[in-house]
């Protein structure tokens, strides 16, 4: 089977009546390298894929695999293994959905037994899916993936509800297509999830391109900024919005787009608010990630 085959977006755009889901979305997916699809909830994440595996048609602009549009692919399964809004009948094994798949795409059902193997599922071949957790939901649907032992992945949340060991266990699986020479792309709204599994990030927020490169060069592209909380965060709100200060609300406080901690402890002293946390903070990569996003939107 090939490898090497690249994703293209290119001036995609989706319009749900006066809605604007995708706008002027390009970048490419290169083979070799796990890119992370990264943008909250709302962003255009799931519709750019759709779009991408031809079960929305694009306004504009095309999504494709090496040059070819999904719909163009004479064998799908064995060019594209995708994980996206999975579903699987509960009064079914694991075993006997991936034969209908494997039968229905003129797959050797001598696959389903290595395919369960690969994701470790092979005791559980023969349960119910009904029966199954989230994590072993995402399992199978990862399987399903893998049938066809394609040279392309699209993954929708691949990590959302697996546990520390089978999130350790998918940030290695990941690794390995890509040492394979697979394209992989996986999606999250949360950065926190895929940093340690991905090469490079595509960030989009409101359906539109805000970054793309590597992880590192989303770090140096952090401004210096200031943290500051207080046990009465609306009222520290007001004294920013009083100050003319752009923040954001993060995990230990207010992400403030000033290098100056002591210009925010003056707004909070004026304001006669009292402080729990002030300091200077060189962005990571997780308060970065929440500026590009926010586009400095409070």
């Amino acid at each position: 089977m090939d490898r090497g085959i690249p994703i293209e977006i290119s001036g995609l755009s989706k319009h749900f009546g006066s809605v604007t889901a995708v706008e002027d979305l390009s970048f490419t997916v290169e083979p070799g390298r796990v890119t992370g699809f990264l943008g909250p909830n709302g962003a255009g994440k799931t519709t750019t894929l759709r779009m991408l595996l031809g079960l929305v048609r694009p306004s504009s602009g095309t999504a494709t695999f090496g040059g070819r549009s999904y719909r163009e692919l004479s064998r799908p399964l064995e060019t594209v293994g995708a994980a996206l809004d999975a579903s699987f009948h509960p009064g079914r094994s694991a075993r006997n959905h991936l034969k209908v798949t494997a039968t229905a795409a003129g797959l050797p059902a001598a696959r389903v037994p290595v395919v369960l193997e690969q994701v470790g599922m092979s005791e559980f071949a023969d349960r119910r899916v009904g029966g199954f957790s989230l994590g072993m939901r995402q399992r199978l649907a990862l399987a399903y993936t893998l049938i066809g032992d394609p040279s392309v992945f699209v993954l929708d949340e691949p990590i959302n509800g697996l546990d520390p060991e089978g999130i350790k266990w998918i940030r290695g699986f990941l690794q390995n297509l890509a040492r394979d020479g697979r394209t992989v792309l996986v999606s999250s709204h949360l950065l926190s999830e895929v940093q340690q599994s991905v090469d490079e990030v595509v960030i989009i927020s409101r359906g539109r391109l805000v970054k793309r490169g590597t992880l590192a060069s989303l770090e140096l592209d952090a401004a210096p900024s200031t943290i500051a909380d207080s046990p009465d965060r609306p009222a520290l709100a007001a004294a920013l919005d009083a100050a003319g200060l752009d923040y954001t609300e993060g995990r230990g406080g207010f992400i403030v787009a000033e290098p100056d901690p002591a210009r925010v402890g003056h707004a909070a002293f004026v304001a006669g608010v009292q402080l729990s946390a002030l300091h200077r903070l060189r962005s990571g990569l997780e308060e970065s990630f929440l500026g590009l996003v926010s586009g400095g939107v409070k």
